[in-house]
């Protein structure tokens, strides 16, 4: 009785979208990997043909498990995080993965899933309101425990991802001036690096008497206004310090070329050219499956990984691609369309962190292979090769489908 509720009550349409999404990536990787990464393409269907016993032990345990032990799932998850710095394999300069034999399997992708339950449970606490001060430094230490944890393998990308939960938090009531905050501090940092610092202070100077006069702020803002100046002043002078001492050249080459500062085709910025290259050639309805002259002859770096959307571009064209992101688009929408008829906040919660994960994931690496972001390494949900990735997704999506399942037993 309880496995044909579970049927009845389970969310198809996000089934059959993972399902399409991840048969098109194995195809894709199955193309990207045919003349130079023979059993690549093997691998990744033994790695798929491994989630059905997944998906089906996730939606089997009763969703109150999740809930009940997401403060243990979670320490487990950072304990895996910590083992790392001892036992972790390291593989082109990060120390991200644990070793047994030729098999990896990578900790930060399933760290995740650990995080949105952790942070869906704290926040499922009638007690808990973001607007106290102690209340956002807890729930802000859910989420950055993982990355200080992360950054020094490094990982720089998978660090990333977690900037997505903010958005959550302000979803669940986190004041808006911590997303001003970040805004603000990206765009100081990039127009720094754009332009001299002296400017950077002067534009931010008259911006700040614009707004303190247009709002006729009193004399008590008039001192806040002149912190917030001596504050911005100080971190716009400390961005070249930290671009050049604490960036590694590599990422200082990655912004350069992003910024149009330096141009290296050959070196550092290969990938990101040889990827515009193959898609832009696909054209409106791409050359056809296995025809992908690009593809073939193996010109894109880590195209069966972070760069398999070229393969899309290339082979299926705009159309091919539109189709794809039109998917996961639809994705998107369907977990947080759910996510909003939820029964309780820990499921509500877990839903909006679940779309957030994928949603970044999604944006930074379209933006990536398209040239307008740096190359960090973030896979395609579903799409790219990997084992780690492919089950850590499945396991952030179903967990919430099995919570779906069950809303009609949270009366």
């Amino acid at each position: 009785m309880k496995n044909q509720s579970l049927t009845n009550n389970i969310d198809w349409i996000c089934i059959v979208i993972y399902i399409v999404l991840v048969l098109m990536g194995w195809l894709n990787i199955y193309s990207s990997s045919l003349s130079s990464m023979e059993g690549i393409a093997d691998k990744q269907l033994i790695f798929i043909i491994l989630t059905v016993p997944l998906i089906f032990i996730v939606l089997y345990v009763d969703g109150k498990f999740y809930e009940k032990y997401a403060s243990i799932i979670f320490g487990i998850s950072l304990l895996s995080l910590v083992g790392l710095f001892a036992f972790g394999k390291t593989i082109a300069g990060q120390r991200c993965w644990y070793g047994i034999g030729s098999f990896t399997i990578q900790p930060s992708e399933f760290a995740k899933a650990a995080t949105a339950l952790a942070l869906a449970k704290y926040l499922s606490d009638s007690q808990i309101n973001l607007k106290d001060i102690n209340r956002q430094i807890q729930a802000l230490g859910i989420v950055f425990l993982p990355v200080m944890l992360i950054l020094p393998q490094p990982d720089p990308g998978s660090a990333l991802i977690y900037s997505i939960f903010i958005i959550v938090l302000y979803r669940e009531g986190l004041p808006a001036w911590y997303l001003w905050t970040g805004f603000i501090t990206i765009l100081l940092f990039v127009l720094t690096l754009v332009l001299e610092p002296q400017y950077v202070i002067l534009l931010a100077l008259v911006t700040i008497v614009f707004i303190h006069f247009k709002s006729r702020l009193g004399d008590r803002n008039l001192v806040l206004s002149s912190i917030l100046f001596v504050l911005i002043s100080g971190f716009v002078l400390s961005v070249n310090y930290v671009f050049t001492h604490v960036f590694k050249q590599h990422h200082r080459d990655r912004f350069n070329i992003l910024l149009g500062k330096s141009v290296d085709m050959k070196g550092i910025g290969y990938n990101t050219n040889q990827s515009e290259i193959a898609i832009g050639s696909g054209g409106w309805f791409g050359k056809g499956f296995l025809e992908g002259t690009q593809t073939k002859g193996g010109f894109v770096p880590e195209q069966h990984t972070d760069y398999i959307f070229t393969t899309v571009g290339e082979e299926w064209g705009f159309l091919g691609s539109m189709v794809v992101i039109a998917l996961f688009v639809g994705l998107f929408l369907r977990i947080i369309y759910l996510a909003e008829r939820q029964k309780t906040k820990f499921s509500r919660v877990y839903g909006y962190c679940v779309a957030g994960v994928l949603f970044i994931h999604f944006f930074v690496n379209i933006a990536m292979v398209l040239g307008i972001f740096p190359t960090i390494g973030v896979p395609l949900p579903f799409f790219s090769y990997g084992g780690s990735g492919l089950w850590g997704f499945t396991i952030l999506l179903f967990i919430f489908i099995k919570m779906d399942a069950n809303k009609v037993n949270e009366w």
